[in-house]
């Protein structure tokens, strides 16, 4: 099992900047990591993902260039840098770990944390 807990999430104007964090724990096995986000009213999309090694990063398109996706695996925490934030990116974020090779599927997923809370104010 792993356990995923989300920090850094809050209320930030249009324009600002966040880092979210995601602190894994327990069987923490060679995971690649996805971010996730979830506005009212709308399904689960994917936003950002990072390989085990974190050679490999990829983003959805309505965040690239004003998201970098990173990770620590001595401290066993993958972060989300957002910069740029709009109000549209208001919505709760989820950290995902993915024993394969990482998607940008959420149903490839097999761990989910709670999710931290974004809201960008216009």
């Amino acid at each position: 099992q792993v356990q995923l807990v989300e920090s850094g999430g809050g209320l930030v104007q249009s324009g600002g900047s966040l880092r979210l964090s995601c602190a894994a724990s327990g069987r923490t096995l060679r995971y690649a990591m996805g971010w996730f986000r979830q506005a009212p009213g709308k399904e689960r999309e994917f936003v950002a993902g990072i390989s085990w090694s974190g050679d490999s990063t990829y983003y959805a398109n309505s965040v690239k260039g004003r998201v970098t996706i990173s990770r620590d695996n001595a401290k066993n925490t993958v972060y989300l840098q957002m910069n740029s934030l709009k109000s549209e990116d208001t919505a709760v974020y989820y950290c995902a770990a993915d024993p394969q090779g990482g998607s940008r599927y959420a149903k490839e997923y097999d761990y989910w944390g709670q999710g931290t809370q974004v809201t960008v104010s216009s």
